[in-house]
C-alpha cells in the first residue's frame, strides 16, 4: 500500500472516495495536498507520502472524522486516537496495552471490532467489519496495518507478521506496496481478518512514555505510514524503566544493572560504546521532562523545580542552562510563548 515515500494513486482515490461521501469538496483537498488533479486519471501515477499525509490530515479535518469518511456514518472524531495512546502508555507490557486499547475503541458505537488472541507461541489480532460497509476492504486492511506499526512504536521493535489472512478476494496483484506493508505471506478469502504473530512479543514492556508519546503525536500519522521502527538501545531500555517504575526518581545504577541482567562492568563498557553514561542518561530525562512541564503555562518555574527533584530554583536554573544553553524563563519565551 505505502512504498517508501510513494503512494499509489490507487490509495489517494480510496482516499477522496470516503471524503466525497461525507461531503468533503475533492477540488479543495486536491488544492490543499498539491495534487494534480489529471494523476487521478493514470493508474500507474504514484505520489509522495507528504503529498499523501497532507491530504488525510486535510480531509480528517474538512470530515471531522478520523476514519475518513469510511466509517459510514459512524465517525472517530479528531482527538480519538491521541485519546487511546494516551490511555494505554502506562501499561506495563504490550499485551496490556493492546487489549486496553480495545476496550477504549468498544466504548463508541463503530462498525469495527478488534480482538486478541494468544495460545502457546502464536498471538493474533482478529478485526471484525459490518459487511455493510462501502470500503470495508480499505478499513480492514488499514486498521492491520497501523495496529502493527503502533504496536512496533510502543515496544521500540519492528513486529514482524508471520501470516496475515483477508476474508474478501484481492482486488488486483498482491504488488511490492502491500509486501512492504506487511512483510509477511498475504492470504484472500479466507475466513477471518487477521494478523497472526509471536506471542512473545505480548510480554515486551513499553518503551514509551508520556514524553515520548507528546513527541510522537506531533507526527504520529508520518510515522505510522512509514513504519520506520528502529530496535531500541540500552539507552531507550534504562529511560523505559526509570519512566515506568520510578517516576521523576532516579534508582541506583546497581538497580539498572539488575533489571538489565547486567553486571555493572558490561553495562558501562555497552554505555561506553554507544557514547554515554548512567549520568547522561539522567541529564537528558530531566532535561525533557523539564521542557515538557515547561510547555504547561500553569506550573511556575519553582514548582517545576521542585518536581524535578531540585530544592531549591537557583540549582534548576544552572542544571537547566547548562541542558539547553538558555534559562528555563528564556526557553518558555522563545518556544512557548510565555511571558
Amino acid at each position: 500500500m505505502f512504498r517508501r515515500n510513494t503512494i499509489a494513486i490507487s490509495h489517494v482515490i480510496r482516499v477522496l472516495q470516503g471524503a466525497a461521501r461525507s461531503g468533503a469538496s475533492i477540488p479543495a483537498l486536491l488544492e490543499a495536498a498539491s495534487i494534480p488533479r489529471a494523476l487521478l486519471d493514470d493508474p500507474d501515477a504514484r505520489i509522495g507520502r507528504d503529498a499523501f499525509i497532507r491530504l488525510m490530515l486535510e480531509v480528517m479535518q474538512q470530515t471531522q472524522d478520523e476514519f475518513l469518511g469510511f466509517g459510514q456514518g459512524r465517525k472517530s472524531k479528531p482527538g480519538t486516537f491521541s485519546m487511546m495512546a494516551h490511555a494505554v502508555i502506562n501499561c506495563s507490557n504490550l499485551e496490556k496495552a493492546i487489549r486496553r486499547g480495545i476496550q477504549f475503541y468498544d466504548l463508541f458505537d463503530l462498525h469495527v471490532h478488534t480482538e486478541l488472541h494468544r495460545e502457546g507461541e502464536r498471538a493474533w489480532l482478529v478485526v471484525k467489519a459490518d459487511p455493510r460497509l462501502d470500503f470495508r476492504e480499505v478499513i480492514i486492511e488499514s486498521t492491520l496495518m497501523l495496529s502493527l506499526r503502533f504496536m512496533s512504536w510502543l515496544v521500540g521493535k519492528a513486529i514482524e507478521g508471520q501470516r496475515v489472512e483477508f476474508d474478501f478476494a484481492k482486488s488486483g496483484p498482491v504488488d511490492e506496496d502491500y509486501k512492504s506493508v506487511f512483510v509477511c505471506p498475504v492470504v484472500f478469502e479466507s475466513e477471518t481478518n487477521v494478523v497472526i504473530f509471536n506471542s512473545d512479543y505480548l510480554d515486551l514492556p513499553l518503551v514509551q512514555n508520556q514524553l515520548s508519546l507528546s513527541r510522537f503525536l506531533r507526527d504520529s500519522l508520518a510515522q505510522l505510514i512509514d513504519g520506520n521502527i528502529h530496535n531500541v538501545g540500552l539507552p531507550a531500555q534504562i529511560r523505559a524503566i526509570i519512566s515506568k517504575e520510578y517516576g521523576n526518581n532516579f534508582p541506583d545504577f546497581s538497580e539498572i544493572c539488575e533489571k538489565l541482567n547486567m553486571t555493572p562492568q558490561t553495562l558501562r563498557r555497552r554505555l561506553k560504546e554507544g557514547n554515554t553514561s548512567y549520568q547522561e542518561i539522567k541529564d537528558t530525562i530531566r532535561k525533557d521532562a523539564s521542557i515538557y512541564y515547561l510547555s504547561k503555562p500553569d506550573l511556575s518555574i519553582d514548582e517545576i523545580a521542585l518536581l524535578m527533584g531540585f530544592s531549591e530554583a537557583s540549582s534548576f536554573h544552572r542544571a537547566f542552562k547548562k541542558w539547553t544553553g538558555k534559562t528555563p524563563s528564556a526557553y518558555r519565551r522563545e518556544y512557548f510563548g510565555e511571558h
